[in-house]
């Protein structure tokens, strides 16, 4: 093993034993390692498959008025999710959880793969995919209706009204989810991971500087430190996400 990658775990795991209320904040990076190509990175699901950003695909009131445009990306992402499962990290989370260490986690990501992997305090800040809803009557879809209806049509209809489906994902012009929960759960964390994410995306971007106690970075690519200064920042491990949390494992053992 890398010498300073054993360091940084010993010292993560040390951390771990010394917390008492872990919280993590997981993006986009935390689930390549499951299949999912990094949303915004030049190899990425929205290059790939639609050759074009996120921003326009998720753009609310493009979706309003051209929803065909959106469900054509949609239908490639659901064909991934359903395909995937959850990842080392995942699971390692998960186990904390089980152990009564982690207070809870903020995802990014809507994946759903934090759940699959057993944790149940998580908080989807931009929604999921595991619901849809008619925009006109507001009438709620579970997945197995929306997926099926996102394959039978251009368009996935409302059997109720004829509105138009969306899944409950947010859209760049909505509001986020769960903003006061996991704020709360920031300001009262003695140990924050930040794992895959860039944080560049606010409002989520704002919550590891609410932390008041140490903070751990994990992501292969560049971070912004827009809304985080460097120095508040206890261990930035680039490495596989996989990997360090093998490492930490393996040194929380020892």
């Amino acid at each position: 093993m890398n010498n300073n990658l054993k360091y940084m775990a010993q010292q993560c795991a040390c951390a771990l034993k010394e917390a008492h209320k872990i919280v993590l904040l997981s993006g986009a990076g935390m689930s390549t390692n499951a299949g999912i190509p990094d949303f915004r990175g030049p190899n990425g699901i929205y290059k790939q498959k639609m050759q074009t950003d996120p921003e326009l695909i998720f753009d609310i009131d493009y979706f309003q008025k051209n929803p065909r445009f959106f469900y054509q990306f949609h239908r490639e992402f659901l064909k991934v999710i359903n395909k995937i499962e959850p990842t080392f990290s995942h699971r390692f989370f998960a186990q904390l959880e089980k152990e009564g260490k982690l207070a809870g986690i903020i995802t990014q990501n809507i994946d759903a793969l934090h759940q699959k992997a057993g944790s149940k305090k998580v908080y989807e800040i931009h929604g999921s995919t595991w619901q849809s809803y008619c925009t006109s009557c507001s009438e709620v879809f579970d997945y197995e209706t929306s997926y099926a209806q996102s394959f039978k049509e251009d368009v996935p209809h409302c059997e109720k009204c004829g509105g138009v489906l969306k899944p409950d994902i947010v859209f760049f012009g909505e509001n986020v989810k769960h903003l006061y929960e996991c704020q709360t759960l920031a300001e009262e964390a003695d140990l924050l991971f930040v794992v895959g994410s860039s944080l560049t995306v606010t409002p989520a971007a704002f919550l590891p500087s609410m932390c008041p106690g140490k903070i751990v970075v994990v992501n292969k690519g560049d971070i912004s430190y827009a809304y985080l200064h460097p120095q508040k920042i206890f261990i930035h491990a680039e490495w596989d996400i996989d990997d360090f949390f093998k490492a930490v494992e393996e040194a929380g053992r020892e």
